[in-house]
């Protein structure tokens, strides 16, 4: 008799663009969207380091229906709120033209420490991003599956894509914003560890030699989270549509239940090189779902959306106990009309005109409320 799965909670964080609605420009919200919306989110609401950035996050949701009215409920109310103040709110992980050197840095002791340290590398970072946290029941559990899930990341990331421009060009990339975020220490892709003690132990070392003042500096694109028992997907570019982030937090929540599943049977998913997973990556971010990755069990390269359907496939027998088959089916939406990325760079072939661009950004950032 099957095991049944327990209950893998997630949680979402959103990085929302706040725009002016006559110059398309990124804009200052002086934390008046912040302030307000905390009387109504109370802490699902935050500043970011620049003033033009509001982050919000789920509570604690029980499945992808839970997640996707709190998402729907968070664009929401920061769309509203930024009505009231003339602004308009968007969704990609980079802005289309804005330039950083333009954009005030939040007055917050926080952020001022990271520019002291890391000056314009910090400055510059003027990225947008999507995280999921997905519950396990321990540390040491989630730890393994993260070892295993790091497979997996490219094919995620490359569903994401979704920032192509970067201050007025286009940059060749579907995902321009992994590349700004690089600039950055301890991101990227996470190394292996064989154990909670060998990762805690890396973590106290880096807060005792004062690289970091906390464990929550990691900004690798899959960590197994410090202080609560979650592993958190962050190499996903911040997505247009609730469809497309719900989508891929599905995909998520599944990929870390499959892989629970195949524990339950003392089985495990292989574990591969970081290198290899690195030019899946650099490929993801390039090329997007268009391109080609490495089957590293063939050892060849496949169309990405091959692999993407390899992965539904791996997944398929934990998807309807979650519930999640028709969120992850839209899959097949995305890779028939494009990511977000793609989908910027018709309007821009078609207008040449990056604000309308912006105009697209905005007006699919509220497609569904």
């Amino acid at each position: 008799m099957s095991k049944k799965l327990p209950v893998f909670t997630l949680g979402v964080e959103e990085e929302y663009q706040i725009i002016d609605p006559i110059t398309r420009d990124l804009r200052s919200h002086l934390s008046k969207i912040v302030d307000g919306a905390k009387t109504i989110l109370n802490e699902q609401v935050k500043a970011e380091m620049h003033q033009s950035v509001v982050e919000v996050g789920t509570n604690i949701c029980k499945n992808i229906h839970e997640a996707e009215a709190e998402i729907k409920s968070l664009r929401g109310h920061i769309v509203d709120l930024a009505d009231r103040q003339g602004l308009i709110v968007g969704g990609a992980g980079t802005h289309p033209f804005s330039k950083w050197q333009d954009q005030p840095i939040t007055d917050d002791p926080r952020y001022h420490n990271i520019i002291n340290e890391m000056q314009d590398a910090a400055r510059s970072n003027l990225i947008f991003g999507m995280h999921c946290h997905v519950g396990i029941e321990n540390r040491e559990i989630g730890l393994q599956l993260m070892n295993q899930a790091c497979y997996f990341l490219p094919h995620i990331f490359a569903i994401s894509t979704n920032s192509p421009f970067w201050e007025g060009r286009n940059t060749g990339y579907k995902s321009y914003r992994t590349k700004v975020f690089d600039k950055f220490p301890r991101t990227g892709l996470p190394e292996y560890f064989d154990s909670v003690s060998s990762y805690d132990d890396f973590l106290d070392t880096l807060v005792k030699t004062n690289c970091i003042d906390n464990p929550k500096k990691i900004w690798w694109d899959l960590r197994l989270h410090p202080f609560y028992d979650t592993i958190e997907f962050r190499i996903c570019d911040m997505c247009l549509t609730v469809d497309e982030t719900i989508c891929i937090v599905a995909i998520i929540q599944a990929i870390v239940a499959k892989l629970y599943k195949l524990s339950l049977h003392n089985m495990s998913f292989n574990v591969y090189r970081l290198a290899l997973i690195k030019e899946n990556k650099f490929r993801a971010a390039r090329y997007g779902i268009d391109g080609h990755m490495i089957d590293f069990g063939l050892h060849k390269e496949v169309e990405t959306k091959m692999l993407i359907v390899e992965l539904l496939e791996f997944i398929d027998d934990v998807v309807d106990e979650l519930g999640s088959r028709e969120k992850i089916n839209y899959v097949y939406e995305i890779m028939k009309n494009g990511t977000g990325a793609d989908k910027q760079l018709a309007v821009f072939e078609a207008t040449n005109d990056l604000t309308k661009v912006v105009d697209f950004i905005t007006s699919e950032f509220s497609k569904g409320l």
